[in-house]
């Protein structure tokens, strides 16, 4: 009985690790499973975000004319805002791909390793403890065996002995040694039963440790990771949630600069651009005489009649060729025509047409010219700043040979000054045509207009230095002409590029035995080594005197301590200059 029940233990035990590793083995896929799930939407997010940067590259305005055209209307702007928004959008998308994949997809596949190891030791000292006891049960059974098979063996021996012993007919010796071998067999049954009686205990205490201690202990450890891996897919899927949830404010954020762009727009602010940029600022026609055909006299012209457009034919084609007129008279009859904007708004767009934009209305023209001419001060005042960098770096290389040839800076500083002398030819010219466009226009359109030479005059004296050969009066409030020289007389500089060049004197010296006022304080962004003689080598994130600002070489004086200062390049520093200082500001 106890045979049989210790066999039911074994293989319950048995069955019982079955079932424990195949539903261990069921919980190791659902974590790769939920492991894939989550992949494939960190794949989803990565896509996503690439599908909605490449459509919001799409749509962004290309680098042309019509881009200028288009940014002057709110709507426009409105929908760039909500390209880059969108951009923004696809970023945090991108974020929640990056996330899901740092905090899920690599921590799961490190915990999955992990598991497998756990389990498959788990399950390997559990069927050695089973081996074990197998071992131990089949150990004890051949001694069960050979104890009964001595008993039979002794009491056959037994029976043997006393059969000889109660035949008169056998002689002694055969019942002697008949008796000799049944005390053997007795003494082998003795010794048979006490290895039996041994090896039994021995099994009890084993096999009573195998089921209270160890099996327990090992189900205890499998119980234990069992629950740790659903705690662990627990803290995924609320890591999962709050991916999402960490990118809503900037998300909310990026719906609410849509928002804010779309209520930005302005239709009626939108229609006047619109009707400024075709207004052709030509006088409306005067009223058509009545044409009296009963009498035989010839109809007396109105000063403010169409026939003046006739008489305007007769003047120079220059002057004349660009008006559109509502109203043409041929072969001395009056028709009515609509003026057809097509060829007009398309030359706008294309930028197609002369030079000098004669095929525009008066208005038109005038703005054209007007752009084209900040446009050239624009380019001038770049050329000269890059010659007086370029000067600067000559007048470094005079005082400080080491640092570089002086002779290798004079070609750029010849192309540059042919360069700023084309550009002054062509400012020249197109203010010619300017002032053409603005003699031939009504007065009232030019009450306060200057030209943008002058009001670059007032800001900076570089430009004046553009229109040296070329002074026009302002137009006073009603429209006429003043012969009132303001400003712009006063500081007009010389052509010459050698008194153009206005820059301070670089007279520096690096054995300067006077020591500089600090005008502020700099924080090193990259480190800087200063081999060449004059620089100082500074450490990242170093905090250092600023004694000397930039002069537009791109080199900042700075200052560590008393005895060590030098200069290093701007660029490689961020500077914050005291209110206090002359020019100071804060720039990176």
């Amino acid at each position: 009985m106890d045979k049989v029940e210790t066999l039911l233990k074994e293989q319950q035990l048995k069955d019982q690790f079955d079932n424990l590793e195949k539903h261990t083995q069921w919980g190791i896929e659902f974590v790769e499973k939920y492991a894939k799930f989550v992949k494939e939407r960190s794949e989803i997010e990565t896509n996503y975000a690439k599908q909605i940067r490449n459509l919001s590259k799409k749509y962004q305005p290309k680098k042309n004319s019509r881009e200028e055209e288009e940014s002057k209307y709110s709507f426009c702007r409105a929908f760039l805002t909500t390209l880059n928004e969108l951009n923004d959008y696809a970023g945090q998308h991108e974020v929640i791909a990056e996330n899901l994949t740092s905090q899920i997809i690599v921590e799961l596949s490190r915990y999955l390793q992990e598991l497998k190891t756990e389990r498959k030791s788990h399950f390997h000292d559990g069927r050695k403890a089973q081996q074990y006891i197998e071992s131990s049960w089949k150990q004890m059974e051949s001694c069960k065996r050979k104890f009964e098979r001595d008993c039979k063996e002794a009491e056959r021996a037994q029976q043997y002995f006393e059969k000889m012993d109660a035949d008169i007919n056998v002689t002694k010796a055969d019942v002697e040694k008949a008796r000799q071998q049944a005390q053997m067999r007795h003494q082998m049954a003795s010794d048979s039963k006490n290895d039996y009686s041994s090896y039994l205990q021995k099994f009890n205490q084993e096999q009573n440790e195998h089921y209270y201690t160890i099996i327990p202990n090992i189900f205890q450890k499998l119980q234990d990771m069992e629950e740790k891996r659903i705690e662990r897919i627990g803290v995924c899927m609320k890591t999962f949630a709050d991916v999402d949830r960490q990118v809503l404010p900037i998300v909310g954020k990026c719906l609410d600069g849509m928002t804010t762009a779309a209520e930005s727009i302005e239709p009626k602010t939108d229609s006047k651009q619109v009707v400024e940029s075709y207004k052709s600022g030509f006088e409306p026609p005067g009223d058509v005489e009545f044409e009296d055909y009963g009498q035989a006299m010839k109809r007396t012209a109105s000063e403010t009649s169409l026939s003046n457009s006739r008489e305007s034919k007769e003047k120079p084609a220059g002057k004349s060729k660009g008006k559109l007129w509502p109203f043409i008279k041929n072969k001395n009859k009056l028709s009515l025509k609509l003026i057809t904007l097509n060829s007009h708004v398309r030359n706008l767009i294309e930028g197609s047409g002369p030079e000098d934009f004669s095929h525009l209305p008066p208005e038109q023209r005038r703005k054209k010219l007007q752009g084209k001419i900040d446009e050239l001060n624009k380019d001038i005042q770049k050329e000269m700043d890059q010659r007086d960098a370029l000067t600067k770096m000559k007048d470094v290389y005079i005082k400080n040979p080491q640092m570089g040839d002086p002779a290798s800076v004079d070609p750029r500083l010849t192309e540059i000054g042919q360069n700023i002398e084309k550009l002054r030819f062509e400012v020249q010219k197109f203010e010619g045509w300017l002032a053409e466009v603005e003699e031939r226009m009504p007065s009232k359109s030019d009450t306060h207009r200057r030209s943008g030479l002058y009001e670059t005059q007032n800001n900076t004296t570089v430009s004046n230095s553009c229109a040296q050969d070329r002074e026009r009066p302002l137009s006073s409030p009603d429209g006429s002409y003043t012969e009132e020289q303001n400003s712009e007389t006063q500081v007009k500089a010389n052509t010459d590029p050698n008194l153009t060049s206005s820059t301070p004197e670089f007279d520096d010296e690096f054995d300067d035995e006077e020591t500089l006022p600090t005008i502020g304080t700099c924080k090193a962004l990259y480190p800087f080594e200063g081999h060449n003689e004059g620089t100082i080598s500074v450490a990242e994130g170093e905090l250092l005197y600023v004694i000397e600002d930039d002069k537009g070489d791109g080199w900042t004086r700075v200052r560590r301590n008393e005895d060590e200062e030098g200069y290093v390049p701007t660029s490689y520093i961020e500077v914050f200059l005291e209110t206090n200082a002359k020019g100071a500001m804060t720039y990176i």
